[in-house]
């Protein structure tokens, strides 16, 4: 058969097959999301852009104030402005630029938690990333039951049912508030609500420990500040200290070799 008839007859093979493999690809991906394989790296994706906008708008208020500044300086230089003036706009840049900072730091951390999002998405057997936020809940409720139902540690932690305690109380409006998120977790959910849900058993889990710690303070049990976070204070001291003492090590060490190559060569040298 003459080929270019054979190559007219059979022409649509390649990119029916290529159309094929691209919509067997999107069914996968959408199989993937609606199973929740894909949750926790679609939330990890939705706060890094809610970042990304954020540092965007605060690099523009960034600009605003930049501008303010040169304003009210030529202002002053005109008389026209006053030094308060002046020095609450220089204030005012100092703010703007820690917000952008900030929001760049955040940015930075996003696309770290967007990539161990990506690495961790499960597989098909194991537990959903909305399966593990639950169990997380559950798990936290649970230990505040115990001080709920259990008379004895009633009565050694009172603290921890006492709703006038600011710890005890915050821990309850962070209880309520993850309850409500997890009603908007049923049927169909969105990568923000998975994100708001998930942001809300973490406050949770912070409120609890605070208000356990302060129970136990309040029972003579626990010291002011929890042993961990003076730990954890002396080891970042030591990590300081001893980047300080390696970078004057290094200093004097380069002083050392620049003033021997800056000194001029005797003869006994040569």
């Amino acid at each position: 058969m003459d080929p270019v008839l054979l190559l007219a007859e059979w022409w649509w093979i390649a990119p029916t097959a290529a159309a094929g493999a691209t919509a067997g690809a999107i069914g996968l991906r959408r199989r993937s999301t609606r199973s929740g394989r894909r949750l926790e790296y679609d939330a990890a994706r939705h706060d890094l852009r809610i970042a990304q906008q954020t540092a965007v708008a605060r690099r523009t208020t960034l600009k605003i104030a930049r501008a303010d500044l040169a304003r009210v300086t030529a202002e002053r230089a005109a008389q026209r402005a006053t030094a308060e003036q002046v020095a609450g706009a220089r204030r005012m840049l100092r703010e703007r630029e820690r917000d952008a900072r900030a929001a760049s730091a955040e940015v930075r951390a996003r696309r770290v938690r967007v990539n161990a999002a990506r690495a961790a998405i499960p597989a098909g057997s194991a537990p959903r990333p909305l399966e593990r936020l639950y169990a997380e809940h559950d798990a936290v409720t649970a230990r505040w039951m115990r001080y709920e139902t259990d008379p004895a540690l009633q009565i050694a932690y009172p603290a921890m049912t006492d709703v006038k305690r600011p710890e005890t109380a915050a821990y309850l409006r962070a209880a309520g508030t993850a309850v409500e998120a997890r009603r908007g977790t049923t049927g169909r959910i969105t990568a923000a609500e998975f994100a708001a849900y998930r942001d809300a058993v973490a406050e949770l889990e912070r409120a609890f420990e605070a208000a356990e710690h302060a129970a136990r303070v309040h029972a003579g049990e626990a010291p002011t500040t929890p042993a961990w976070q003076d730990a954890a204070h002396d080891m970042v001291n030591r990590s300081v200290e001893a980047i300080d003492r390696a970078a004057g090590a290094a200093a004097s060490a380069l002083a050392a070799w620049s003033s021997r190559r800056s000194r001029p060569r005797s003869d006994d040298d040569a």
